[in-house]
């Protein structure tokens, strides 16, 4: 008879591989597994053009973290930001009045002068060369990779989108949708179920405001008392936590500063941060699929990595089409 923990990994594999099957909408985006970003000759698109790009952008980063270990989240996010909208164009960091970055749900937004940073150092060897978006993808894999999460290889070739529009940000999600919202927007851009839960992963390390959960600690749904899939011990920790909206929380209470499956743990101790994170564990879509991380490590790490190609090959056709590699990050490049 086969040994539990043997029937634990076969259940998660099958769990997997049927989440693996669900495909997206076609409105605009290539799905990441018809990407032309997926063909091989692109993770060496800068073998000769800039050689160096990949070992600057990981010594740079590197310096960041070191002052400040939570812009490795923070980046993660920003990178996830950006191609939730329009794709991974990069529009994420034009700043201009009206644009993505200047929008009200992206105002907690960090990272910026990282890429500032690891971008001039770029032209100064190889101008002209390397896009934003190729450097905010690469950024949020080796941000990953620092705080102990998986390596993936990142494929090239991505162009930076001129188009930045503040009510589309409105998309991203900020912590109180639904399931079944979440679950189409993930398909409207090529990902399915299981992209979903492991990505929501990544909040095994970083921090939320408190704003965006007091209403779960007091009046949750009007009903002037907290919501019930809290966990007695963890609202009274968050009560006392979160008495100014301003106030940071982890998201992992448990192991804050490593990339593990201790988040899908808490979730099964009614110990998710956002409302979305504690729903995955309740709607029966994706709770098979938290029960396979939480006793999978290793799957978790290795799915991870997949999903985050998956997310970096989102692009949007037209973008694709009329994109450019920006100078400076924050503007357009100048046209008479």
């Amino acid at each position: 008879m086969q040994s539990d923990s043997t029937m634990k990994s076969y259940i998660a594999f099958l769990l997997i591989s049927v989440a693996a099957s669900v495909s997206g909408f076609d409105n605009g985006f290539s799905a990441p597994n018809s990407s032309p970003l997926d063909d091989f000759s692109s993770f060496s698109y800068y073998e000769k053009s800039c050689p160096h790009a990949e070992a600057i952008i990981q010594r740079k980063l590197n310096k960041w973290l070191k002052k400040d270990y939570t812009l490795a989240a923070a980046l993660i996010r920003l990178h996830f930001h950006d191609c939730v909208v329009r794709g991974c164009d990069a529009s994420i960091l034009l700043d201009h009045y009206g644009s993505e970055r200047r929008a009200n749900g992206s105002k907690t937004l960090r990272g910026f002068q990282v890429i500032d940073d690891i971008k001039a150092e770029i032209e100064k060897k190889c101008p002209k060369t390397v896009s934003c978006a190729d450097i905010l993808t690469t950024v949020a894999r080796d941000a990953t990779v620092m705080v102990g999460g998986p390596f993936w290889m990142v494929p090239f070739g991505r162009k930076d989108g001129r188009v930045s529009i503040g009510k589309e940000a409105d998309s991203v999600p900020m912590g109180r949708e639904r399931i079944t919202d979440l679950i189409q927007l993930f398909q409207s851009k090529g990902l399915n179920v299981l992209d979903l839960v492991v990505l929501s992963g990544a909040h095994t390390i970083g921090r939320s405001t408190c704003g965006s959960l007091q209403f779960r600690l007091y009046n949750f749904n009007g009903t002037r008392k907290p919501d019930p899939s809290i966990n007695p011990k963890y609202l009274n920790f968050l009560r006392r936590k979160c008495r100014w909206a301003s106030e940071l929380v982890d998201l992992d209470a448990t192991t804050p500063r490593t990339f593990d499956t201790q988040y899908f743990k808490n979730l099964q101790n009614k110990m998710g941060l956002l409302s979305t994170d504690q729903l995955l564990y309740s709607d029966s879509r994706t709770s098979p699929l938290v029960n396979a991380m939480a006793f999978q490590p290793t799957i978790f790490d290795s799915q991870f990595a997949v999903s985050m190609v998956n997310l970096g090959n989102i692009q949007d056709v037209s973008s694709a089409n009329n994109g450019e590699i920006r100078v400076n990050c924050n503007y357009v490049n100048y046209r008479k």
